[in-house]
């Protein structure tokens, strides 16, 4: 089965989920819904590739169902599984 490329200008893996790890120009990580400073202006990651890329980052591989038809329902469905998957002692 061939892989699932990830969409141009999409970027919502690097919006919807919060990101506990160090990233450059974000050691805190990120929390939720928030642009990844790393996202540049046409939705791609800076540090692609690199050794100071988040290993969780790296890990997550793009799919059909996560990806959906379009952007918005990337990150509707990336939004919704955040939320699905939160500790709960942790508020937004």
């Amino acid at each position: 089965m061939p892989e699932h490329a990830c969409r141009p200008g999409c970027g919502a893996c690097c919006i919807a989920p919060s990101i506990t790890s160090p990233i450059p120009g974000m050691p805190n990580g990120k929390p939720a819904g928030v642009r990844c400073v790393q996202l540049d202006e046409q939705a791609r990651c800076r540090i692609f590739g690199r050794p100071e890329r988040p290993a969780c980052c790296s890990g997550l591989q793009p799919q059909p169902q996560m990806c959906g038809a379009s952007a918005a329902q990337a990150l509707a469905w990336l939004t919704q599984l955040e939320a699905d998957t939160r500790p709960a002692d942790v508020h937004p």
